[in-house]
């Protein structure tokens, strides 16, 4: 197990007014325009330019669930300019004046620096939208039952589970829990408890590892992190893009070549769309430290097609077969990590302790492995999402699904989905949308929308 402590550490003095002098003299500005194109909302950014940049704004248009259908980049020398063209879950232009106002206060020169960090309030599950909790982390070989055990561990500790992120990819699973006291709903800060805590959570997953060479671990975690680019970077460090294995829909064609008279590498990405494609794409190549310089992407119907001139933070370009392959490897990951097709169950009740040690034992007891699951809470209504398989990772039978809604439907609202498989996209994708996922997959904005007074 590890064990994260924040240490203090003493810097040499430095005006801050000297730290921000180009943002001020050139602070960001951001537009958003719903008269220039007929189906959808032109967000445009421009501001100096600076490491991260573009993943800060792509994860600020993500988080809101929208959907980026076009967008040009370029950040060449000191200024970087982004266009967006972005629809809503319907597929329809962004006019909702709260979410138009927070995408300008964020972006914006009053709140770019800070406030791009934060998700949007109540929308996602997000370290600074849940108040007094302590973060734990968990990497290991996935196993069915697994996210049960480790629930059922934290419910007879004591410790409510305010909101978790599990993804599953290459038979290892990523999950980022937050958890407070039961009693008195604030982060849980006695040592004694917490090394109690990671004990215990260590023995349950580490009992698939007696013969993988790889080791399970828990880990407490402090950090301002978003919650999805922490899991692509705990599977990316677990080296889970190194394994050959089955995956869902179909496989994307990623190739890369030099452009030597500009000096970048082009990374071109051709495959099916679906939400928050950029970003975990953009998120893939940050973390393993390539800038982009600029970018075209485009979708049509199911399909998305994505290309980006890159070079490594260094100035190098990807010259050696090794490079180019492992990069490859990676945005692949990066791409399957987040799909899951076949049920989705959606979850609502009333938040207490143990509700999701008793949701993931029920479905164990029917046989199903969670592949990807996402829980939060909004007040005293917990909202939990599961991606399930059969034991053996098939599609889940009909009946099973059913006998499943019978059990649970008398305690909670629930709510059954069925992913569209990649074959059949552009015969059942939504009307006038030419998206199959839009009507099968789960936002926790629609839902959470619902809920909130």
């Amino acid at each position: 197990a590890c064990l994260s402590l924040m240490a203090k550490v003493y810097w040499p003095y430095f005006d801050p007014e000297y730290e921000n002098l180009s943002t001020r003299i050139n602070p960001p500005s951001v537009s958003i325009d719903n008269t220039s194109c007929k189906e959808c909302t032109l967000v445009k950014v421009d501001s100096m330019n600076k490491p991260g940049i573009l993943l800060e704004v792509v994860q600020v248009l993500t988080d809101l669930d929208l959907t980026i259908t076009k967008a040009y980049i370029s950040s060449d020398g000191g200024w970087f300019m982004d266009v967006f063209h972005v629809t809503d879950q319907q597929g329809n232009k962004v006019t909702d004046s709260k979410t138009i106002d927070y995408i300008e206060k964020v972006l914006g020169p009053k709140g770019y620096a800070s406030a791009s960090q934060n998700t949007w309030p109540g929308k996602r599950v997000g370290v600074h939208s849940l108040g007094d909790h302590t973060s734990i982390e968990i990497i290991a070989r996935d196993r069915p039952g697994l996210l049960s055990e480790v629930s059922a561990v934290l419910a007879d500790l004591h410790f409510n589970v305010v909101a978790a992120e599990a993804w599953t990819h290459n038979r290892r699973i990523a999950c980022v829990l937050y958890v407070n006291d039961n009693e008195t709903s604030r982060a849980v800060d006695d040592p004694q408890r917490l090394s109690t805590m990671e004990e215990q959570l260590n023995l349950v997953l580490r009992g698939c590892e007696q013969e993988d060479e790889k080791v399970a671990r828990t880990c407490l975690s402090i950090g301002s992190t978003h919650v999805d680019r922490r899991l692509h970077q705990m599977l990316f460090a677990d080296r889970d893009y190194e394994a050959v294995t089955k995956v869902d829909g179909s496989v994307p064609k990623i190739t890369i070549e030099n452009c030597e008279e500009k000096g970048y590498s082009v990374v071109n990405v051709s495959c099916e769309d679906r939400p928050k494609l950029m970003f975990d794409i953009v998120c893939t190549l940050t973390d393993m430290q390539y800038i982009v310089f600029h970018a075209t992407i485009t979708s049509s119907g199911p399909h998305a097609s994505q290309e980006y001139f890159i070079r490594h933070k260094d100035g190098c370009t990807l010259d050696s077969e090794g490079e180019k392959e492992r990069v490859i490897k990676c945005l692949e990951a990066a791409i399957h990590r987040r799909v899951s097709e076949g049920w989705s169950l959606e979850l609502c009740a009333k938040d207490r302790v143990g509700l999701l040690s008793e949701v993931t034992r029920i479905l164990r007891e029917h046989g199903l492995s969670v592949t990807r699951a996402g829980v939060t809470t909004v007040g005293e209504q917990a909202v939990n999402v599961f991606y399930v398989r059969d034991a053996s990772g098939n599609p889940v039978d009909v009946k099973t699904i059913e006998a499943l809604r019978g059990e649970i439907g008398h305690s909670m609202m629930i709510n059954v989905k069925n992913k569209v498989p990649s074959k059949r996209w552009k015969e059942e994708g939504q009307a006038g949308t030419g998206r199959g996922w839009a009507k099968t997959s789960f936002f926790f904005g629609n839902l959470l929308e619902k809920l909130l007074p």
